[in-house]
């Protein structure tokens, strides 16, 4: 089974990705946290996995590479692909 890093706790000091930056081919490569703070895709899926960004998680996708992903909550306004670009 493959394993998910599920971050939906409400910690303080947790951030929130507030805005993504795209690639040419529409590939997430950065991400805004709520504090200003850009990190790139590596990095923001060590800080979910550490607890340290909230309402994402890592998962194990189809090509066995680790992605990020909004935790489901009904909402579209809010997964990766639909925040504002920076």
């Amino acid at each position: 089974m493959a394993q998910t890093y599920n971050n939906s706790s409400q910690h303080s000091g947790q951030e929130e990705v507030v805005a993504v930056r795209k690639n040419g081919d529409g590939d997430i490569v950065e991400l805004q946290l709520t504090s200003g703070k850009v990190v790139d895709y590596k990095t923001a899926q060590a800080m979910v996995k550490n607890n340290e960004i909230k309402n994402l998680n890592v998962f194990r996708g189809r090509d066995n590479e680790e992605h990020l992903r909004s935790n489901a909550d009904g909402r579209e306004d809010n997964n990766l692909d639909n925040l504002p670009l920076f």
